[in-house]
């Protein structure tokens, strides 16, 4: 199913799961008006297929602690990308990495409990990645989650 058109009911259970993954498939049915079979059938079928990847709890970062978020852009050794995705995806406070095209190479989405923590993060951590050119980090001040209440 990757790559391949959904039907109406199938957007209407994936927008329904990304707003509240813990539906239960009686709730989910009710919901998107189709019995508890269909919506288990289709629910296995969405996740067998990759389209649903995964069931997770959506957190407020300050919340957890991580007052200070900023996006950072990359610049990078286009030889080098494998090996510092790697190193990236290791890293705490990296919550989402993405080879763009553009003015540079990469943007992460990184949070950090505050301005020093941050520091340390780009500075000692992700700059001293080999292959990394240069990074610009960009203070986020307010977010909003469009898919949240």
């Amino acid at each position: 199913m990757a790559g391949a058109e959904l039907d109406d009911i199938d957007e209407r259970i994936v927008r329904a799961l990304e707003a509240d993954g813990r539906l239960s498939m009686r709730q989910l049915a009710e919901q998107v008006h189709i019995s508890r079979a269909n919506a288990y059938a289709r629910v296995e079928r969405l996740t067998t297929s990759g389209v649903i990847t995964g069931f997770t709890a959506t957190t407020d970062p300050v919340a957890r602690g991580l007052g200070t978020s900023a996006y950072v852009t990359m610049n990078v050794r286009q030889t080098d990308w494998r090996s510092i995705h790697t190193q990236l995806r290791s890293l705490s406070g990296i919550e989402h990495i993405a080879l763009v095209g553009g003015d540079f190479d990469v943007v992460l989405l990184a949070r950090a409990k505050d301005n020093a923590d941050l520091r340390r993060l780009v500075l000692d951590e992700i700059q001293a990645i080999p292959g990394v050119v240069n990074t610009r980090t960009l203070l986020i001040f307010e977010e909003s989650f469009p898919h949240q209440p």
